[in-house]
């Protein structure tokens, strides 16, 4: 009974991850977007413009692919009911999966999977 009182459901897990990293791509966002805009040579409003729109982009696709690999790590957990780096590694797969998508290459799809879930598998397992 003790035990149950110490799990968090997945869907407050995922919306703490979306929050955190999204957050932190947005500012990442904000770090990249004045470099661009005065790559392409813009000034002033364009250029505020611009960098909002850099940060709100990376800030809500770094949330999504966080909440979406938070969601999957969890949902895998509870489902075999073992916390080890399988959950992550079948998570990794399918958020790196989803993040090669718009690329609408395979090649480009099974390498970023592959790629994202040893990175997650890693970190579970360490």
């Amino acid at each position: 009974m003790e035990e149950d009182l110490h799990v968090v459901p997945c869907s407050s897990l995922a919306v703490e991850c979306i929050i955190r990293i999204g957050t932190a791509g947005a500012i990442w966002g904000l770090c990249v977007g004045p470099y661009d805009a005065r790559q392409q040579g813009l000034t002033g409003l364009a250029q505020a413009s611009f960098v909002a729109k850099s940060a709100r982009n990376f800030g809500i696709r770094c949330g999504l692919v966080a909440g979406l690999y938070s969601i999957t790590r969890c949902g895998i957990q509870s489902y075999r009911k073992q916390n080890d780096w399988v959950n992550g590694l079948i998570a990794g797969a399918v958020a790196g999966g989803a993040v090669a998508a718009r690329s609408r290459s395979w090649k480009q799809v099974i390498g970023m999977a592959g790629l994202v879930s040893a990175f997650c598998a890693a970190a579970d397992y360490s």
